[in-house]
């Protein structure tokens, strides 16, 4: 009797580590997965960044500045890549950030894009003349993840909205498409577990938030879909 016990919990613990050593496993694959995602993006919106500016005449130093930010941020994914294998992200480096020229930043990067699919991209901010600590580069990977979604699934306009308080800062992006096939929740969660590949941005767009003690939600809207950025944040 005691070796079958014994022999049914060394069982037991063996599938606990066989199932543990699954999740690690699928859990780097995913990271690997999401910084290969976030490689391909800012290395295809610099590029058309690239293109546009070759076809205008002058070099226009905002222009160039989203250029910067979007090499930053492959930069960063680079970092990610190189310690997925760990089953961790690269390093956080929070600082004080102007959000309006963030935002605006984020806006230009994204505009060969959007021309390119024939949308029209704007932005505007409330309150957002001051600074706010978090990760720059990070916060424009969320951001950016969010505009590309509504670029390629909205339906020819796109809202880049900013908005800064005493409780911290708000960051929606706002589409006149279809909406979302499913709850935001739902699309993050299977992106988070490997499954479901078109919310793996949403699923890096709401890791951010969760990282600055916020969150991504899914705002009431007329048509199209509404997602938020939520970060409650110090004004520095």
């Amino acid at each position: 009797m005691i070796i079958a016990t014994t022999g049914w919990i060394v069982a037991a613990a063996s599938m606990a580590l066989v199932l543990r050593l699954r999740t690690l496993s699928a859990w780097r694959m995913e990271l690997v997965a999401r910084a290969c995602h976030e490689l391909r993006g800012p290395i295809t919106v610099a590029r058309l960044g690239l293109e546009l500016l070759a076809r205008e005449d002058g070099c226009r130093p905002e222009a160039v500045r989203a250029i910067e930010l979007e090499l930053a941020s492959a930069g960063v994914a680079l970092e990610d890549l190189s310690v997925a294998h760990q089953g961790r992200r690269g390093p956080w480096r929070l600082g004080a950030v102007d959000v309006a020229a963030l935002l605006a930043e984020s806006v230009e990067a994204f505009r060969p894009l959007a021309l390119a699919r024939g949308v029209e991209l704007g932005h505007h901010c409330q309150g957002c003349s001051g600074v706010v600590g978090v990760d720059r580069v990070r916060l424009a990977q969320a951001t950016g993840n969010l505009i590309a979604n509504a670029i390629e699934h909205g339906d020819g306009h796109v809202e880049l909205c900013g908005r800064t308080d005493c409780a911290g800062l708000e960051i929606s992006v706002n589409d006149g498409g279809p909406g979302l096939p499913a709850p935001v929740g739902d699309l993050v969660r299977r992106a988070r577990s490997g499954r479901g590949r078109r919310g793996r941005g949403l699923a890096i767009a709401a890791d951010v938030a969760q990282r600055h003690g916020g969150r991504l939600v899914a705002a009431a809207d007329d048509g199209g879909s509404r997602l938020k950025l939520e970060l409650p944040l110090k004004q520095g």
